[in-house]
């Protein structure tokens, strides 16, 4: 979902056949522009982000986790992740066996404070920890924790209609573009109608959501950064601030000064 940026670095992937514990956990701080490419594993995956902006894209959508966010990713979910600011990131990997009762798809989560210090405490346990002493229980614990994590709407679902595809990847690259469905509709060879019925079909959201959604998902490296609620207002297609700030706290529960204040970012590590 990212506009135009090249990836610096290519993170490396842990070399695991298979788990050496049931929970196993990587703490890292990712460059601006970091790229993890195209993998999948068979085992469950949380990534976290404690500060910046990861996103994560799969055959299906894209799926952002701003601070104090974490993405569920399923056995055998082909995945790449970039981020475009410096972002300090957690991993747990996760023997299936231990999340048989969790939905089988990728989300965004929630992190509340008692699983952000599970797993800050987990990321600090030896890759040997005895899983019959008190690490065995911190990990019992945590599962538990993360299983109850509320699903937040920060994904945004990708057509595959090839006319849909095209008009999201000019929405994608110009997110402050104004034309309405009618426009859009007439570039694509389909009825004002068609369109917005293939689209809800294909996605789950009206065009209207969908670009609503695409817009504030693509603020997000931006407010991170620390740019001007005012300009990244602008950059994202709204006429104004406040009309901005009530639709982030529409779809996000909380205004971006909430969200990227200071103390949402402060973990201990």
């Amino acid at each position: 979902m990212q506009q135009n940026r090249q990836p610096s670095v290519i993170r490396s992937l842990p070399e695991y056949r298979s788990l050496p514990r049931p929970v196993v956990a990587r703490a890292e701080l990712l460059h601006p522009g970091t790229l993890t490419p195209w993998h999948r594993h068979d085992w469950w995956q949380l990534t976290y982000a404690l500060s910046g902006v990861l996103e994560l894209e799969t055959a299906t959508g894209s799926f952002m986790a701003p601070p104090q966010r974490a993405i569920w990713i399923p056995p055998g979910t082909e995945h790449k992740a970039t981020n475009t600011a410096p972002t300090e990131m957690r991993s747990l990997y996760i023997d299936s066996t231990l999340m048989q009762t969790a939905p089988s798809r990728c989300r965004v989560v929630s992190i509340t404070p008692l699983a952000r210090e599970l797993i800050v405490a987990t990321c600090l346990l030896p890759p040997d920890y005895n899983e019959q002493a008190a690490a065995g229980r911190l990990i019992g614990v945590l599962v538990d924790q993360l299983l109850q994590l509320p699903e937040v709407a920060f994904n945004l679902p990708m057509p595959t209609d090839p006319r849909l595809t095209r008009i999201c990847a000019a929405l994608q690259a110009t997110p402050d573009d104004t034309r309405d469905m009618v426009a859009w509709g007439k570039e694509a060879g389909l009825s004002e109608r068609s369109l917005a019925r293939l689209f809800k079909q294909q996605t789950g959201l009206s065009f209207g959501d969908w670009r609503q959604r695409l817009r504030l998902l693509l603020a997000l490296a931006a407010l991170e950064r620390g740019e001007r609620v005012t300009h990244v207002a602008l950059d994202s297609g709204y006429a104004s601030p406040s009309a901005f700030i009530a639709a982030f706290r529409r779809n996000f529960g909380m205004t971006p000064m909430e969200m990227f204040s200071p103390r949402h970012h402060t973990a201990s590590t």
